[in-house]
């Protein structure tokens, strides 16, 4: 990927777009910190959140310099806010079979209310895939605070996210003894190096994960604002292998209502190990004088639920989270490891244009993939001579980009999205195929928001 991908100029399609309207399309120096402000400003209004305050405002700062900013300014109005925002960066994302595949993230996509329905939102969003594109990430991705947003651009839920609620009273430990033990961590900013190594080996082993900035990890142990309420609030701790090796560590609060039982929330759960989730898990359950633990983000494929006496104990609510979007099929399809051997064209439909084609996948014994663009000379497998085509069936699927970012890192089965009319076979047997190719061992999951 592109190295200086705040460099190149705004997109020349969505610059003369939104100038149709009336409306100047920026991409903001990282110099700039009074525009940099201002569309923080205008970010926070956009998610209904509190107008920031100045500290606030230069923890932001520092980070949207990081980011490749873009803003859209109506020169009808005064002063430094922006009527639309949206921030991207290059980032890996972790795919099955333990590798990472070049990707672009999207956030902070809003609009002012004063100006919607006029096509911004689909402008800007265009123009981030071909940011992407000239960035050359072979997938974008965000998570969207509304569901019905981002199909129109050809993204799809890739991996979900489960909350889960424990009742305290009913959950009886019966899982294993972890060989390690947990403590609690008294100097978050000690800590903060070999929470950043458990981050990055928690991202490593879990397609789904996208690279960790810096600030994040602050934001974890309470460093980036530690006289702040919800730093205060928050506590941490950890979990040491019998070699009192660092593997985990959780992030959590207890929030409690006048003289009753207190409930234990945390969204930052990171673990290098089983051992480590597990042992965690285990003590945030063992808590006194708590009722309920809630987590967010947790996985859709949770082993807490083999951890406990009664599984009643939790209620789990299950809802979209990563959405992704195929930009380069050859080099997305070969990042990853399948369960081969096997072989399967796919047919892409990509309204957009970025996708579309006819792609021959051929996966090793080893899972290693190689991917040919068949539209572009290749030999297609499907004119091999009769006799050949009877002793080894081609298989192949017709499907839209968006179908394969469901399948892509193993959420969504090719065979459940052709009951839904999202997939079709070409050749019989092609959905078994693909079910078998495109499985995970480990449920696609992200654990945060961006």
């Amino acid at each position: 990927m592109s190295s200086d991908f705040r460099a190149f100029p705004a997109d020349p399609a969505t610059t003369a777009r939104l100038g149709e309207l009336g409306l100047d399309y920026r991409l903001l120096a990282p110099d700039d910190r009074d525009a940099l402000a201002g569309w923080s400003e205008a970010d926070n209004r956009g998610f209904h959140h509190p107008r920031p305050t100045p500290e606030f405002l230069e923890r932001e700062v520092a980070l949207l310099q990081e980011r490749r900013v873009h803003g859209v300014y109506d020169p009808g109005l005064d002063g430094p806010i922006p009527v639309a925002t949206v921030a991207s960066w290059p980032t890996a994302l972790s795919v099955p079979g333990g590798r990472s595949v070049d990707g672009w993230a999207v956030a902070a996509v809003t609009v002012a209310a004063t100006h919607r329905r006029r096509g911004i939102a689909r402008a800007m969003m265009e123009g981030e895939l071909a940011n992407a594109v000239t960035a050359g990430a072979a997938v974008a991705m965000l998570t969207a605070t509304e569901a019905t947003l981002y199909g129109r651009y050809g993204f799809a839920p890739a991996a979900r996210a489960a909350t889960l609620e424990v009742d305290r009273r009913r959950a009886v430990w019966a899982g294993a003894e972890a060989p390690g033990r947990v403590r609690y961590v008294t100097d978050a900013a000690a800590f903060r190096r070999a929470a950043g190594q458990i981050v990055r080996r928690q991202v490593a082993r879990t397609p789904g994960e996208i690279d960790r900035w810096p600030a994040l990890v602050d934001r974890m142990l309470g460093l980036d604002d530690p006289a702040g309420e919800r730093a205060r609030a928050t506590r941490v701790a950890r979990y040491d292998d019998e070699r009192g090796q660092a593997q985990g560590f959780v992030s959590y609060r207890i929030t409690r209502d006048g003289m009753g039982a207190g409930v234990v929330e945390f969204d930052f759960l990171a673990a290098a190990t089983d051992d480590a989730e597990a042992a965690l898990w285990r003590f945030l359950l063992e808590q006194d004088f708590v009722s309920t633990i809630r987590a967010g983000l947790r996985s859709v494929d949770e082993p807490l639920r083999w951890l406990l006496a009664d599984q009643r104990a939790i209620t789990t609510t299950v809802g979209d989270h990563l959405w992704l979007r195929i930009l380069d099929p050859a080099a997305a399809l070969e990042a990853r490891r399948y369960e081969g051997p096997a072989s399967l064209v796919l047919e892409l439909d990509d309204p957009l244009g970025h996708a579309a084609g006819r792609y021959a996948l051929e996966v090793s014994a080893r899972g290693v993939a190689e991917v040919q663009r068949l539209d572009d000379g290749a030999e297609d497998p499907s004119s091999e001579t009769r006799a050949a085509r009877r002793s080894k069936p081609v298989h192949g699927l017709r499907l839209g980009v968006d179908a394969l970012a469901a399948m892509y890192l193993g959420d969504a089965r090719a065979s459940l999205l052709a009951r839904a009319g999202r997939v079709a076979e070409t050749g019989p047997g092609s959905l078994a195929v693909a079910d078998r190719l495109f499985s995970a061992s480990r449920a696609p999951r992200l654990s945060i928001w961006f």
